[in-house]
């Protein structure tokens, strides 16, 4: 047996774990956890938090399984000025007070180095600001619930002109554009050095009498996210649980270096555009040992519109994601659509997806502009179930103001220009794909800019036995699929190591407009 243990991040008061298992995803064998000797508890997870440490103290930790024990990690957690707590501010935590001042008091006054915790409890509130240096804690029981009222909730302007002729402030954004938004639940702007952390719940008390319901859907100002970092470095969130955000759950936007560990992220599948973690023209993000089941995209990876992808340039880069349950969704991972400024050294490893509509969901289109280049996007070894289609690439997503136009929807070659998006290198390896439904492999790149290379290698894709229709790409003219093998449009080269699809309608494989199409079925 061949078992190691990882360590991700330390506090004062806690770690994240890392159980390096070969060929497990989410979950692993049943092993135990000793710290100093002792048995601290029992998971099948492969990535857990550990509670209940003590400030600035060394800790050797092992694992244990089956009466084998692992090597042993020495852990130093760091020091811890004070702890303050939030029930000696004010806060009532009893489900009924308005505790956002109490709250918010605790933050503003904790010093660098330290803690604010909130006991168990349920605290009513708005909404909170972070400020850099400290750590939030949601101890266990405790469940920040929020006022879903939008009058109540300060709202971030779209954008601030400089006055001395330097960069515009821009603290609100929605899908890609600088507007006006409602501040986050949990809000950073331009703070570092945060952990936002405990085994408490964040819960955003949406639901389709107020956030989610039509008439609230494309308010103005934009929808509020559970969690919401403009500009910030250094950033960890980990081991609470985040349920029912009126708009996307967790939303990095232009930060460096942010961690989400540990996390359980949850709501209804027909919640509107509920999705799990989406890092917007962020460098250095890593999403390790998270459980998402969500109403729209569980990770998204972005870098805004147009105006915002020529003015900054930002492109989304080093996005890590290993060790993920995604259990529904409209895409496992999602590339796009707003990625004006490109991305770059994207990897999906080790994960799961479990009745996600589709598994790698790439979507651009024309007018996201040639600084859009998506390349160097890796997915290795994922295990599907029941996924309606498991690889879609996209180049005409009719989302959007003016998603269904011609200029979009135009399947004939048009003239290249700043407008262009491309759509570079995409790897897929060692992928198993059981009971899917509407097709494998959904290519459709546009005909003057086609997707540039694809390589699928030790894959294989298993239909259901009764598969059920699916349309696998938003763009015009795509309707729904039963049983679609490979369908390719576009594209310069696409090479198949050892692919198999297995129950396939029709022929396996459609393809057109591909200069050089290898299948080699070893």
């Amino acid at each position: 047996m061949t078992l190691n243990i990882r360590v991700l991040t330390v506090t004062a008061r806690s770690a994240v774990i890392e159980v390096m298992d070969p060929g497990a995803d989410y979950r692993t064998a049943e092993y135990e956890l000793l710290a100093d000797g002792q048995v601290l508890f029992t998971s099948d997870k492969t990535v857990e938090t550990v509670y209940g440490l003590e400030p600035d103290r060394s800790y050797e930790l092992r694992l244990r399984r089956e009466g084998v024990l692992s090597e042993s990690v020495t852990v130093r957690t760091k020091g811890e000025h004070v702890t303050l707590n939030v029930r000696d501010f004010g806060a009532h935590g009893d489900g009924e007070t308005d505790d956002t001042a109490y709250l918010q008091a605790a933050i503003l006054a904790c010093p660098e180095d330290s803690r604010v915790l909130i006991p168990q409890g349920v605290y009513k509130f708005t909404n909170l600001f972070l400020k850099s240096n400290i750590t939030l804690e949601l101890d266990e029981g405790a469940v920040l619930s929020a006022i879903p009222d939008g009058d109540r909730l300060p709202v971030l302007p779209g954008r601030v002109e400089s006055r001395e002729g330097g960069e515009d402030f821009t603290p609100g954004t929605w899908e890609g554009r600088p507007v006006d938004c409602y501040a986050g639940l949990i809000t950073g702007l331009n703070v570092e050095n945060v952990t936002v952390c405990g085994r408490g719940t964040l819960d955003g008390c949406a639901d389709f009498t107020n956030w989610w319901n039509h008439a609230y859907r494309d308010s103005r100002p934009s929808r509020p996210k559970a969690v919401f970092l403009n500009r910030c470095k250094n950033v960890t969130v980990m081991g609470i649980t985040v349920k029912n955000s009126p708009a996307w759950n967790l939303h990095p936007y232009f930060c460096d270096r942010v961690r989400f560990y540990d996390l359980r992220i949850q709501s209804p599948s027909d919640s509107h555009n509920t999705d799990g973690i989406d890092p917007e023209s962020c460098r250095d993000v890593e999403i390790a040992g998270v459980w998402f089941s969500v109403g729209d995209d569980c990770i998204a990876a972005k870098s805004g519109t147009y105006s915002d992808g020529v003015t900054y340039g930002r492109t989304c880069t080093d996005v890590r994601v290993r060790r993920c349950l995604m259990e529904r969704g409209h895409g496992g991972v999602t590339v796009g659509s707003e990625i004006a400024a490109g991305v770059d050294n994207i990897s999906i490893t080790d994960c799961r997806f479990v009745e996600t509509d589709r598994g790698l969901r790439v979507k651009t289109r024309r007018g996201r502009g040639r600084e859009s280049y998506l390349r160097g996007i890796v997915f290795d070894r994922v295990k599907m179930e029941g996924v309606r289609a498991a690889f879609v690439i996209n180049s005409f997503y009719f989302c959007g103001p003016d998603g269904r136009s011609d200029y979009v929807a135009a399947k004939e070659p048009l003239p290249v220009d700043d407008r262009t998006p491309r759509v570079g290198e995409i790897t897929i390896k060692n992928v198993t794909c059981t009971g899917c439904h509407g097709a494998g492999i959904y290519f459709y790149g546009l005909p003057e800019s086609k997707i540039e290379s694809v390589l699928l290698e030790n894959v294989n894709i298993a239909f259901a036995e009764n598969p059920e229709p699916f349309t696998p790409a938003m763009m015009t003219g795509c309707g729904p699929e039963t049983g679609r093998g490979i369908f390719i449009r576009n594209a310069r080269r696409v090479e198949l190591r050892n692919v198999q699809i297995e129950g396939a309608r029709g022929e396996t494989v459609d393809a057109e407009n591909v200069d050089e199409l290898v299948w080699d079925r070893l």
